[in-house]
Parts: C-alpha cells; structure tokens; sequence
C-alpha cells in the first residue's frame, strides 16, 4: 500500500457554529503532526474540517512534518453555492501548498448528498438523516442523487482544475453514484466493515480497486466498546448528543475494548493490502468532543475512532503536555504502518 493515512479532524461545524474541535491549539497542532510522522509512522494525513484557516494551518505543519496531504474539506449544511465557493477557496490554499514543495491532494469536498443542502430533501442534517430510516420515501428520491452529485462534482471539478494543478479526489458514499472520469483517484468513506457485509467485505475492496483507477479508502476504523467492530460504521451511535451539539449521555451500558478497535485495524489493513488499495485513512487521531472518563457510564471514547483517548483537564504522560493517552490501536497502527 503507497500511503500509509490517518484523518486529522480540525473541527467539524454545523450550521449552528458548535465545532468538533476545541479548543484549536497550533501548537497542539503542530506536534500533533510529528506524532503522526515519526510515531506512527503515518506517510499522509487527510486534514479534514469546516474552517479554511484551520485546514490551512494544519496542512502547512502536516507538510513541515514531511506528510502527503490530502486536504479535505468536509461541511455541514452549505448550500452547492456556497459550498462552491469554499472548494474555490480550498484550491487556491491547496495550491499555494503545493508550489511551496508539499505533495498535496485536493477533495471536492465529502459525502455530499448526506451534509450539503440540496441533493436530498432537507434543510438540515437532521432532517436528511431522518430520511434514511424511512424506506418507502427514500426510494423515491434516491434515484435523483447521482445525477445532482454529479452535476455539481463536474463544476467542482472545473473550479478547482482552474486554480490547483495537483491531483483531484471526492470523498465519496455509495448513494452519490460518482462517476470518477473527472478524477485522478477513486476515494471510498465508506469501508466499514460490519456483520452484514462481512462475507462480501473483501470482494467489494477487489471490486472497487477494479475500476482501473488509484482507490483511496478514506475513511475506515472502529470505535473502542466490546461488540463495536460488527457495527464498523455505526460504533457511534451509542451516543446520545444534546441540543447544544455535545455529548450528552451513552445510550445503554457498555464494556471499553481497546483491544477490539486494535484487532479490527489490523484486519482491515490486512485486506486493503492484499487487495491493492493506493492510500488508506484510519478514522480518527483524536475526537476531542467525545473524552475519556474513568465512571464507563460517562465515557464517551468508547464512542470514538480514535487513536487516542482524549482528557479532560489534564495532560497524559506519554506525551507531556499534551491532552491525551495513546490507545491499544495507536501502538498496533505504528507497528503495522513501521512495517
């Protein structure tokens, strides 16, 4: 596998304005970055977020770390206007990027059809997530997602072609229906192994790395709760989240497995390896709204894909000063990406 990836969330914004990520400390940052070159043993880091000057900052340390940067624009709520524009903008800081010496890969942003205004019915993320558990309306406006993603990712495509002069990608879900011509790799978020789609999980990596085009998985992972690996994707969802946007409650009880998160790593890796994948993402370093608590009741990193569990206020001691503890999966992905 060429590159050896983890995602680096730098805040995911809703339309209210409550972020994923704060505080956003560029010191933090910075080192943060060198962790995942020199000890993890990571060759790229998809930067991910709602906020140009964040992914744009994060990016310049990822690439002064000696990291491939994907940058990755990944809103919540824009309208196609206006998430345009922001792609504008990403390119021409992407660009700048890349004429600085970094090697750097620019998406057209991420799963469209569920966070943007406008290819499913819904104004909000809530009301087009409430979509998706009813079966009988969902197939009526599914047939019309791929045609409206893909008239928006042709002039997405055109805008940033106009300003950046690297390769181009989507981070995409099976319900666009993308058609990759326009683009120079082929980028999946949705990989997750689960017991449903276990016995058929590895056929569909051939399958995808089939279509004659560099496939990128970005974005795959487990959370870190005993039975969380059969729900791959949906390890989160024990969570309960508040009006305001934050972790409210666990929903039901629940044993940490670090141990779990590790071993589904390493299987997955194992498969995309073999399969011939180009670029692999784990999901996540850090999920800094979802914190370790010692009480299992309110430990919402059982919650989390990430590498590390996040504390709350308090430094670890494995990296002084900074506010978290590796977990079982962060020493597995360093001795897996080391190899």
């Amino acid at each position: 596998m060429r590159g050896k990836g983890i995602t680096y969330d730098t805040g995911f914004v809703t339309r209210s304005g409550h972020s994923t990520r704060e505080p956003f400390d560029l010191d933090v940052v910075r080192r943060e970055m060198r962790i995942i070159r020199a000890d993890l043993h990571c060759t790229a880091v998809r930067i991910t977020g709602g906020r140009q000057d964040r992914l744009e900052a994060a990016a310049r340390y990822a690439a002064e770390a000696g990291l491939e940067v994907w940058y990755s624009p990944f809103t919540c709520d824009l309208t196609t206007d206006e998430l345009l524009d922001f792609l504008a903008d990403s390119a021409d800081r992407a660009e700048r990027l890349r004429r600085d010496g970094a090697e750097v890969v620019l998406l057209t942003g991420s799963e469209l059809s569920l966070f943007t205004v406008g290819f499913l019915p819904g104004d909000t993320l809530d009301e087009r997530l409430a979509l998706l558990t009813q079966a009988h309306r969902l197939r009526q406006v599914l047939a019309e997602v791929p045609a409206r993603v893909n008239d928006f990712l042709a002039r997405a495509v055109e805008t940033v072609r106009a300003r950046f002069a690297g390769r181009v990608s989507y981070a995409s879900l099976p319900l666009d229906g993308v058609d990759w011509t326009p683009f120079d790799i082929i980028s999946t978020d949705a990989s997750y192994r689960n017991a449903e789609i276990a016995d058929r999980f590895r056929d569909d990596i051939r399958a995808a790395v089939a279509q004659g085009k560099p496939l990128a998985i970005t974005e795959f992972g487990c959370t870190t709760h005993r039975g969380a690996a059969a729900k791959g994707g949906r390890g989160d969802t024990i969570v309960e989240w508040g009006a305001d946007g934050r972790a409210a409650r666990l929903v039901g009880e629940h044993t940490r497995d670090e141990q779990e998160q590790a071993t589904y790593l390493r299987e997955l890796l194992d498969v995309f390896t073999a399969e011939g994948v180009d670029t692999a993402f784990v999901n996540t370093f850090a999920r800094y709204d979802l914190p370790h608590r010692d009480d299992p009741r309110e430990d919402f990193d059982m919650a989390s894909y990430g590498l590390v569990k996040v504390l709350e206020g308090r430094t670890g001691t494995t990296y002084p000063g900074l506010p978290w503890e590796p977990k079982a999966a962060f020493t597995t992905l360093a001795e897996l990406y080391r190899r």
